[in-house]
């Protein structure tokens, strides 16, 4: 051993100096061989934390922390007694370490946090030993403590004091504080260790420990008291208010776990209190803890609850220190003093225990009504302290009390679900104040600009909004009228005040417009669309339009919608209050159904520099898309001279916005990252595709529609051609983000426009399709030009997906030519969004798309049946696999169902019809991926539906394709039933059951479809062939013909599992 430390000094030392590289990794190694091997190399880290070097030394901090973590390795993994010689061995060290240096040394005073892992390893140490080893390990401690008696120094050693009390602290934490039990994963063995140590401490030490601890609080809170009338700063003041405050959290971490009546006694109680108001900060936060564990300590009867709580009387207290401290805080000002709001902190969650320990007593009044009595009587004396907690300035305070808060409302709630009578005038008064408080707080601070806010305070105020929010919910639920008269009175009174011309706070300006912002959500037992704002009759859908709603009465957020826009408060000099009012204005569209007069000067306030042209680009990027979502919203109630003139309103806006991100890397890409984070233009193509929107309105004059619609993509076109040149050679990435921003617009204003539809109805105004088409012709020689770049075939994909959208089958002919561009340079990763684009064109082009379909299909499933057949690596390639499977059978079941499915038998692609079945049915198969089983079955269907059908009467020929049903009979229905019977299929699991559904109905589509053969074939061939006795079989088959698909699929689901259940008995 004596050998050995030189090396295991010399590594730990070359471990903590980095410079040493080249030895670094030996040491480290050496190290952690160590510490592995903690069962026989805990005496070297013994000898080095407790001995000497042979100059008589400690040995280097650095070397005895390292030996400390070593012996906690050793400790925290044992629970079996130690052998004798090494408990011996490490009890005599340990306690000759304490007397030299706790009794008579400085206790590590120049390494503190040596000092505090000491007592984490004493505290690991105590717990392997107490119980069966070392009971007297308290009583060994105590008997260092007491000095010899002197006037002017402490009765007790300060040194051991300390120690005692982080051993004790450390000591509940293990065995006692779920909180650190549920950071780490559970152990049995360490639980029923935690447990027995706990409780023989309860049975041998409890009362030792209580009284050693108090009797040194009192020792020292003495000391402090006479210091105090001496000097405001001293040693000795500091070592007294150190000991006290140790003393009393010592006193809380127990409290928790060990006999009520150790902890609640004559001299507890005076003593607590005295020190709840105490001058320092740290004696008065660590005796809120103490109460706060205290009043919410389990005790098994109601009644002894009660009596703790009336002893306390902690509700008077509380009351007069918030009050005390409360007015402090306004005494203060602006001076902000964090650890005084601590303190109101902590107060506010010491009244919230306290409440919601008094509300449990509160629910046993069938059992206990005099307690129950009782406590409601308590509760309600401390419900307006709760308020002003509730008030407080600081949002950390004011949410202390949340917990509490719910728990009342809630039993409100349950009273007012079993009572019809009115409210209580008691309960009414509460919740009228408390409405009062929740709209207050709602407010921003009036000296705080949140543009300075960070996003964490902007987010943490925007959460606390939202908690206030749904206690005003919840206030709804009991009472409605209180909460619609409390926000609409201070909403109305507040637009009111500023249409008259009197001066606001932009903060109470806010919060009245954010009132009617949340009020629909608060208010949902109105009605919905237009009935949430007028008291109007019922009118069916279609004849809405010709019904004047002007002429009925407002509902309360009717009327508070109406002010708003009435008051004019949009044009507010403060940002926030302009963005709040067009948040509300757009969530609110029905309102401006029956009340159209408000759209214009809604409008107003949106264009002008209140919000799209406002110079602040946060502002003007939110406004485009409520700008938007108001437009979208209005549309059919703005006429062709509003939209003409709104258009010529915006025109300055469409200046395509390139901005290039901060890289944070050099090896980034710059035009992706700027294509991932494109800054203003995201915001910016909510406008090009209100432009479109707003065009489109424009549809009693073709000509000038056209003539519109040409002045806006014109320049875009021309910055299409002005950058094509220069964007060929892809060293600038500037031109290449100019084209794809340009087409991303051209896009989107085709988004505007409404749907082709089909059939075209007779008196339709048609868009423009000649410009549509000539945008679709630059587009197209843009991709042809510049094809190597995926963004730019991003861009034509969903430029073309919105054009083919808007004008059908006007751009067909640009299909081939757009399809062998996309695919000339493609990307594995694009897979999925080109086969969601042909989706797409199928959906909108049918027949039309035929021919590329038919020369397309072939070479894509061969090249996608590649990839699914390769092997998956990695949790990515597991992700993008499964989305490709999903896509192609998304895209096979479109093509079915848009009677398109003649491309797959074509003179082209018929030697790849069966290859391609083949592929299905291994997907049918896979039960790991059932998503994509129900999708292959639901193919496999519709193929069975159009190939398979017998020869008809009429003409002898068979429709379907020969011999197909030899394919189905040999090779699909044995499939079905390899999945039905497969180990791994649990029809317990919803997703599992949705495919055997699929599989019921793939069978009866079989059956149905080919009639008696069918019957035939599952009655006489292949159910005997699987063992089924003939009375099954012919049950089977015969429910299989008879029933309906609903009825059906029951039968089978109930057939299959109790035939299942059957099997594994």
């Amino acid at each position: 051993m004596e050998e050995e430390i030189p090396h295991y000094v010399e590594a730990i030392c070359i471990a903590s100096e980095p410079s040493q590289s080249h030895l670094h990794q030996q040491a480290f190694e050496y190290l952690s061989n160590l510490r592995q091997n903690a069962n026989e190399t805990w005496r070297l880290a013994l000898t080095a934390f407790t001995g000497m070097t042979s100059e008589g030394n400690k040995y280097p901090e650095s070397v005895r922390f390292y030996s400390l973590r070593l012996l906690d390795e050793f400790f925290d993994n044992r629970f079996e007694p130690l052998d004798e010689d090494s408990f011996r061995t490490l009890q005599q060290s340990l306690i000759s370490y304490v007397q030299s240096e706790y009794v008579y040394g400085s206790a590590e005073s120049n390494a503190s946090y040596l000092r505090n892992k000491f007592s984490h390893t004493l505290t690991l140490f105590f717990l392997c030993t107490y119980v069966e080893q070392w009971p007297t390990f308290f009583t060994d401690l105590f008997s260092l403590i007491r000095l010899p008696e002197s006037p002017s120094q402490p009765q007790f050693n300060r040194h051991v004091s300390l120690l005692l009390f982080h051993l004790i602290s450390e000591i509940s934490g293990e065995v006692a504080d779920q909180t650190i039990k549920s950071a780490r994963t559970f152990n049995p063995i360490r639980h029923t260790r935690d447990s027995r140590v706990r409780d023989a401490v309860r049975e041998r030490d409890a009362p030792l420990i209580n009284e050693a601890v108090l009797t040194i609080i009192v020792d020292g809170t003495e000391r402090l008291a006479l210091l105090r009338k001496t000097t405001t700063s001293s040693p000795e003041l500091s070592e007294a208010l150190e000991i006290v405050d140790w003393g009393i959290r010592t006193f809380g971490s127990y409290a928790g776990w060990i006999d009520i009546n150790l902890t609640i006694t004559p001299i507890t109680i005076p003593l607590l209190f005295s020190l709840l108001p105490d001058p320092n900060l740290a004696i008065r936060l660590a005796t809120s803890t103490a109460l706060l564990r205290i009043i919410a300590k389990g005790l098994k009867e109601p009644e002894d609850k009660l009596q703790l709580v009336k002893v306390l009387a902690l509700g008077q207290v509380i009351d007069a220190l918030e009050s005390k401290t409360s007015a402090e805080q306004v005494a203060r000002g602006s001076n902000e003093d964090e650890g005084e709001e601590s303190y109101r902190e902590a107060l506010g969650r010491l009244l919230n225990v306290l409440g919601l320990e008094l509300s449990k007593l509160t629910e046993v009044e069938s059992e206990k009504p005099e307690v129950a009595a009782d406590a409601t009587r308590l509760l309600e004396q401390i419900l307006p302290v709760m308020l002003r907690f509730m008030s407080d300035k600081y949002d950390d305070t004011c949410s202390t009390v949340f917990p509490l808060l719910q728990t009342i409302l809630a039993s409100y709630k349950r009273s007012r679900k079993v009572s019809t009578d009115p409210l209580e005038e008691s309960k009414r008064s509460f919740l009228v104040s408390l409405l009062q408080v929740i709209m207050q707080k709602m407010k921003w601070d009036d000296e705080e600009d949140p543009s300075d806010l960070d996003d964490d305070d902007f987010s943490a105020f925007e959460t606390l909004r939202k908690d206030l929010k749904l206690s005003m919910d919840a206030v709804f639920t009991i009472d409605q009228d209180l909460v619609t008269n409390a926000a609409r009175t201070m909403s109305l009174q507040t637009l009111s005040a500023y249409r008259s011309g009197m001066s606001l706070n932009w903060n109470d300006a806010e919060l009245a417009v954010y009132l009617v912002y949340i009020f629909g959500e608060i208010v949902k037992t109105g009605g919905k669309g237009r009935a949430a704002f007028c008291v109007a009759p019922l009118v069916p859908k279609e004849k809405r339009r010709e019904v004047d709603y002007s002429e009925y009465p407002l509902t309360p957020h009717g009327e508070m919608l109406l002010a708003l826009v009435q008051s004019g408060i949009s044009a507010f000099p403060h940002r926030l209050v302009a963005m709040q009012f067009f948040e509300t204005v757009a969530r609110y569209g029905d309102f401006f159904k029956i009340r159209k007069e408000c759209i214009m000067p809604t409008l107003e306030a949106i264009v002008d520099t209140r919000g799209l042209h406002n110079p602040d680009s946060t502002v003007r990027s939110r406004t485009y898309y409520l700008f938007h979502r108001f437009i979208k919203e209005s549309r059919n109630d703005i006429s062709e001279e509003l939209a003409v003139n709104l258009v010529q309103g915006i025109r300055d806006l469409l200046t395509i916005q390139v901005d290039l991100p901060t890289l944070d890397s050099p090896d980034d890409d710059l035009l992706a990252e700027a294509i991932k984070n494109p800054g203003l233009f995201d915001s910016q193509l909510y406008l090009f595709e209100t432009l479109g929107t707003l065009i489109s309105l424009v549809s009693k004059s073709p000509d000038q529609q056209a003539g519109m619609l040409l002045s806006i993509v014109t320049p875009l076109l021309d910055e299409l051609s002005s950058n094509l040149t220069v964007a060929k050679g892809g060293k600038d990435p500037i031109p290449i983000l100019r084209i794809h921003h340009s087409i991303m617009a051209l896009g989107n204003v085709a988004k505007g426009f409404p749907d082709y539809p089909s059939p075209v109805p007779e008196g339709y105004c048609l868009p423009s399709l000649d410009v549509f088409q000539r945008v679709a012709q630059a587009i197209l020689s843009c991709l042809e030009a510049m094809n190597v770049f995926k963004d730019v075939r991003d861009a034509t994909r969903h430029a073309f997906a919105r054009i083919i959208a808007t004008t059908g089958s006007s751009v067909t002919h640009l299909i081939p030519p757009l399809m062998a561009n996309l695919l000339a340079q493609f990307e594995p990763s694009e897979l999925v969004d080109f086969m969601n684009f042909i989706g797409l064109l199928i959906h909108k082009l049918q027949s039309e798309l035929f021919n590329v379909l038919d020369e397309l299909i072939g070479p894509l499933s061969a090249h996608i049946t590649q990839l699914l057949n390769q092997p998956v690596t990695g949790t990515d390639d597991s992700v993008e696999h499964a989305e490709t499977k999903r896509a192609y059978l998304t895209l096979l079941t479109n093509v079915m169902s848009s009677d398109l499915h003649d491309i797959f038998i074509s003179d082209r692609n018929k030697a790849t019809f069966e290859p391609l079945l083949i592929s299905m049915s291994r997907l049918a198969e896979d039960i790991s991926d059932s998503s994509s089983q129900k999708s292959a079955f639901a193919f496999l269907s519709r193929c069975v539906q159009v190939w398979c059908r017998p020869a008809t009467a009429a003409d002898g020929q068979a429709q379907g394709v020969p011999g197909f049903e030899r394919f189905v009979y040999e090779r699909l229905v044995p499939t079905a039933f390899v999945v039905l019977s497969s180990p791994q299929f649990n029809i317990k699991d919803g997703q599992m059951m949705v495919v055997l559904l699929e599989i019921g109905n793939f069978l009866q589509i079989v059956c149905k479809t080919r009639g008696q053969e069918a019957q035939d074939f599952f009655l006489s061939a292949f159910l005997p062939s699987q063992g089924w006795p003939s009375d099954t079989a012919m049950e089977f088959t015969g429910k299989l013909r008879d029933l309906d698909n609903k009825a059906f699929r029951k039968y089978f689901a109930d057939f299959v599992r109790s035939s299942r259940s059957q099997a594994s008995s």
